[in-house]
């Protein structure tokens, strides 16, 4: 799961300037006049917040700088204070230190920032947000550290807050390796990334202007097929001795350009030649017990001549880690490295584009775990594809094309991230200030992203839209849902609800039902910076309390693990605990509140992962067990409550929960998409992403696109959503009470 600040921050890649090169000791702010608002090269991300030089606070030397919220927070996300320092260190670890002061924070968090960004993007990144560092704290040094990635170029320090109140900060350091970065060795550049013969474009003769035949498109899927072979396969482009997005357009051009079969088959030749020689293996084990295998059946159909050599490099020997995909650590999920998202190309050339759809075909293709799930040819996919990339006119109709084709993966953790102003002209750019729902397969208004604005629509919750603009819902939904990605229909009916009342106009026509009467309005639209449709994300006033005298109610958006030996005595008297998992966990809470329910350690979960030699090899890896000898483990009832809403770590968290036998998972279906995220970057500065590794029951039951099945299943009706009830949670008090 993505937090809505790490989106926020993604958008502002590409739109900062570079700062000079730092030195040890530029962090602090004593250089400055200060008469200035930002001490320079510090600059402000976020927007709304009053960011200062202040003389008067500061933790040592004569000024730090102050970030204060502003007095009215309607739609106002988080300010931030950062610094760009461009790299070329190597090294395993990278420290950010810095000392805070905080007064009054509340309705978010204060924390530092560290943030690596490459030529995909944002590599990695902390802002504290785990921290839930809130009220009112005196100097003291902080610290952000975790692992540095190998082909980071800008690292951006600084600091934010969240919500109101206000900040102070002082005296930052930044280490890799515990020494002073400018220390670090410098980077060894692979070979692959001295290549830059085509950084202004691919100078291939393809897209709106020259006619694409069917015989073209056909041949343009072969060559996209064999490229990503050679990529995850080929020991020199392994190595990083090739950049092999420059190698397509290198072999392209000769490719497109040939007249017959045997023109292309040389052209292919002479650049197999070129990589070079391969080893041979004397065998290949291919465990019979795999959860998934490749096919190469494909290669066999091909050229005899040309068969032989894709063969050989099957068998190639592979040694170390692989230039563009490597095993993330902990959960081994992969790591797209080394992809250049060439982020200033909002609309890149028909070159740029096919590689686009082959670099995506083809991670797919090798390392997505639920690969069999899209349940449909994934090469024809490709071929179907080829014209919609190329002879796309515009970025929008780019964008589209990306969209559709991450939609035919049915992953709810696939979509474009971030904000697109191409998309929004398509889609629309205002929002309505009402939240939809899908209730009983109606959209419904089931709250407001912003009340004042909210009201004056005249909508109320459970209004049920019939028309926008004189067209029926179904006409819509049909016309967004192949740009919509999502593992089932219940996930994409909730993304597409945001989209439904948007335009560029700043009105709508609707008609509505309420209490059985259909009635009309003309409501006003608004832009994101007045309707924020994330604001009713993970809302709710606690993390914990009590309903009634007996039965504890706890919602994972809000929790953290370190309030629970405070919750725990309370916890252990009540009769009955309430798991609210429509929302996103705040906290990995699996193994802390987990242990509570089990006398024993339980299996509750396996996982399949990819092995990065072989591509297209995903293995079973044990199960995992949740729980450990626990004498006196909670005996009441707990009912955990999912719909939706409940996505990937909350699927994950239900799914260790129910290893307890006095768990009753309630509710209705849930995103199905559970496993580690593995980000993606597309040409034209695109970022997506997939389930990276699989996620099953230990009996071998699948959990992508499913999700997890209630045992009791209880959906909000529409006279429900009006009259403001909240019936699953009704369902569970009356599950505790034995009714």
């Amino acid at each position: 799961m993505r937090y809505i600040l790490t989106l926020l921050l993604l958008g502002l890649y590409g739109t900062i300037s570079l700062a000079q090169q730092a030195s040890s000791t530029d962090f602090n702010f004593e250089k400055t006049p200060f008469t200035e608002k930002m001490p320079s090269p510090w600059m402000e991300w976020g927007k709304g917040y009053m960011l200062t030089t202040d003389t008067t606070e500061k933790y040592q030397g004569k000024a730090s700088v102050r970030i204060q919220s502003p007095t009215s927070m309607d739609n106002i996300q988080f300010g931030c204070a950062a610094y760009m320092i461009p790299v070329s260190y190597s090294g395993q670890e990278i420290e950010l230190r810095g000392y805070m002061k905080f007064k009054d924070v509340e309705k978010g968090w204060a924390g530092l920032m560290l943030r690596i960004d490459g030529k995909p993007g944002i590599l990695n990144m902390s802002n504290m947000q785990s921290e839930n560092l809130h009220g009112t704290a005196d100097w003291k040094q902080y610290t952000i550290k975790f692992t540095y990635p190998s082909r980071a170029e800008k690292v951006y320090i600084g600091a934010l807050l969240v919500g109101s109140g206000t900040v102070w900060i002082d005296q930052f350091e930044l280490l890799i390796d515990g020494k002073p970065f400018a220390e670090a060795p410098q980077r060894k550049i692979p070979t692959a990334e001295l290549d830059t013969e085509f950084d202004n474009g691919s100078k291939l003769a393809l897209g709106p202007g020259y006619p694409l035949s069917k015989e073209q498109t056909e041949n343009l899927a072969k060559l996209g097929r064999i490229w990503g072979f050679l990529k995850y396969h080929h020991p020199a482009v392994a190595g990083g001795n090739f950049n092999m997005d420059y190698e397509l357009f290198r072999v392209a051009a000769p490719y497109i350009a040939a007249k017959t079969d045997a023109e292309r088959q040389q052209a292919l030749t002479h650049w197999l030649a070129k990589l070079g020689p391969v080893k041979a293996l004397t065998a290949q084990t291919i465990p019979a017990d795999a959860a998934l295998k490749p096919d190469f059946s494909w290669i066999n159909a091909s050229d005899k001549a040309l068969s032989a050599k894709l063969d050989s490099i099957r068998q190639a020997e592979r040694k170390g880690e692989l230039y563009y995909v490597a095993a993330n650590p902990g959960a081994s999920n992969p790591d797209f490295k080394n992809e250049n998202a060439y982020q200033g190309m909002a609309y890149p050339d028909a070159g740029f584009r096919l590689l686009s759809l082959f670099r995506y075909w083809n991670m797919i293709e090798y390392f997505f775990p639920y690969k069999p799930l899209i349940r449909e040819d994934w090469y024809t996919v490709l071929k179907e594809f080829v014209p919609k990339f190329v002879m796309a006119a515009d970025e929008t109709e780019y964008k589209l094309a990306a969209l559709a084709l991450i939609a035919r993966v049915k992953d709810s953790h696939a979509n474009l991230y971030g904000n697109h102003a191409a998309l929004d002209k398509r889609f629309g750019k205002n929002f309505a200030p009402v939240e939809l729902s899908f209730v009983e397969g109606k959209p419904v208004v089931v709250n407001y992203y912003n009340a004042q604005l909210g009201e004056q629509t005249g909508l109320k919750p459970g209004d049920v839209i019939e028309t926008i603009n004189g067209r029926n819902i179904k006409q819509i939904i049909n016309d967004q849902k192949p740009y919509t990605p999502a593992s089932n229909a219940v996930i994409q009916l909730k993304t597409l609800a945001p989209n439904l009342l948007r335009s560029n106009d700043s009105t709508l026509a609707i008609t509505y039902k309420r209490a059985g009467k259909v009635q009309k309005a003309n409501i006003a639209l608004y832009p994101r910076t007045k309707v924020n449709i994330y604001a009713n994300f993970n809302k709710k006033d606690t993390c914990f309390k009590m309903i009634g005298s007996d039965v504890a109610y706890i919602f994972p958006g809000k929790f953290k693990n370190a309030y629970l030996p405070a919750i725990t005595p309370e916890l252990m008297k009540s009769k009955g605990v309430i798991v609210d998992m429509r929302c996103y966990p705040s906290d990995f809470m699996v193994f802390s509140f987990g242990q509570l329910l089990l006398p024993e350690p339980k299996p509750f979960v396996k996982f399949t992962n990819a092995r990065f030699q072989t591509p297209g090899l995903f293995v079973w890896l044990p199960e995992l067990k949740v729980g450990k000898t626990n004498p006196s483990p909670y005996k009441g009832k707990v009912i955990v409550i999912v719909n939706e809403n409940s996505m990937s770590q909350s699927e994950y968290t239900t799914m260790a929960f129910s290893a307890a036998s006095n768990v009753t998972v309630i509710g209705s279906t849930t995103a199905g998409a559970d496993g580690n995220v593995s980000p993606i970057a597309l040409p034209g500065g695109l970022h997506t992403g997939i389930s990276g590794i699989g996620i099953y029951y230990p009996d071998g039951r699948e959990t992508q696109q499913i999700g997890i099945v209630p045992q009791v299943k209880v959906e909000p009706t529409i006279r429900g959503v009006a009259d403001g009830r909240d019936e699953p949670l009704e369902k569970a008090l009356e599950l505790i009470n034995g009714k």
